[in-house]
C-alpha cells in the first residue's frame, strides 16, 4: 500500500528534525547553561567557568560574560555565547580580533579601554563602550567599574602602564566579582573592598610573583580567590602563603 505524504507532513518532520538539532548544539548558539563552580547570591547563582589562560565565562541569571576571550571560536564551542564581553588591554593572550568575530552575537556588548577599542575592527567599534580606570557603568543591568591593572617594578613598567588596561569589579546580584586582568600587587588592588570572588593574576615577567599575589590578597580578602594566568606559577605555594587565618578560600582550577 502506498503512503501519501502530505506538505504538512514534510514540515512536520523537518522542524522536529531541525528542533533535536537545535537541542543538542544549542549551546553552540548561544542556549544551554555553563558549567563551573556556583556561587550562590541572592538573584541565582553565578557560575565560573575557566576557559584558558587569562579567558573565563561567568553566568548570572540569563547573563553570560566572557573575559578576554582569545585562542580562536573552537575554544568556545558548547559555550553559551556572551552578551557581554570584558576586554582588559591589547596583548595578544587577551584581546584577539578574530576570536571575537566568531563568538559575536548581534546584540553583545564589549567592554574596553581605550587603546583596545582603537584596535578594534570598524562593525565591532558601534557595540563597544570605552571605559577609563575608575569608570562606572550599568551594563545589561550589571554594574561594572573598571579598575587600575599596571607594573610597578622598573623592569615590568614596560609591559603594563598605569592608565593603559582596565581591571574590572562587577556586581552580580549582592556579589562582587573582581577580574584582575594583568597586574602588579598594586596600592588600587589592596585598597579593593568587600571582594566576594576574585580572579588574581600571576606569572613572570609580566605580571607578578607568587608572594606578591598572596600578599595582595591577604590585605584586600577577598572571600574566595582563583588564581588565573598562573602558568609556571606554584599554585600550592600561593595557597599556602594565604593561608586560612585571612577567611579567603583558595580555589585552584585547571585553565591550562
Amino acid at each position: 500500500m502506498r503512503t501519501r505524504i502530505s506538505l504538512n507532513h514534510i514540515v512536520e518532520f523537518v522542524l522536529g528534525f531541525g528542533g533535536l538539532f537545535l537541542l543538542t548544539t544549542g549551546v553552540v548558539a548561544g542556549d544551554g547553561k555553563l558549567s563551573g563552580d556556583k556561587v550562590p547570591s541572592q538573584t541565582g547563582d553565578v557560575i565560573v567557568h575557566p576557559v584558558n589562560h587569562a579567558s573565563l565565562a561567568l553566568e548570572w541569571k540569563e547573563l553570560i560574560i566572557y573575559a578576554d576571550p582569545v585562542g580562536g571560536a573552537k575554544r568556545y564551542e558548547g559555550l553559551p555565547r556572551p552578551n557581554v564581553i570584558l576586554l582588559t588591554h591589547a596583548h595578544y593572550d587577551h584581546f584577539d580580533p578574530e576570536t571575537l568575530k566568531g563568538i559575536a552575537t548581534e546584540k553583545m556588548v564589549l567592554i574596553a579601554p581605550r587603546d583596545v577599542f582603537e584596535k578594534l575592527p570598524a562593525d565591532f567599534k558601534t557595540r563597544a563602550q570605552v571605559m577609563t580606570n575608575g569608570e562606572i557603568k550599568e551594563v545589561d543591568g550589571v554594574k561594572v567599574e573598571a579598575v587600575p591593572m599596571y607594573n610597578t617594578t622598573p623592569d615590568r613598567k614596560k609591559f603594563h602602564a598605569k592608565g593603559v588596561g582596565n581591571g574590572y569589579v562587577l556586581m552580580l546580584g549582592d556579589k562582587r566579582v573582581y577580574i584582575s586582568g594583568d597586574t602588579e600587587d598594586i596600592p588600587e588592588m589592596r585598597a579593593l573592598k568587600k571582594i566576594d570572588v576574585a580572579f588574581v593574576c600571576m606569572n613572570l615577567p609580566y605580571t607578578m610573583t607568587v608572594e606578591q599575589a598572596a600578599s595582595a590578597v591577604r590585605e584586600f580578602r577577598p572571600k574566595i580567590v582563583y588564581p588565573y594566568h598562573y602558568k609556571n606559577s606554584d599554585l600550592e605555594k600561593f595557597k599556602q602563603l594565604v593561608g586560612t587565618d585571612a577567611g579567603v578560600e583558595v580555589r585552584l582550577k585547571n585553565w591550562y
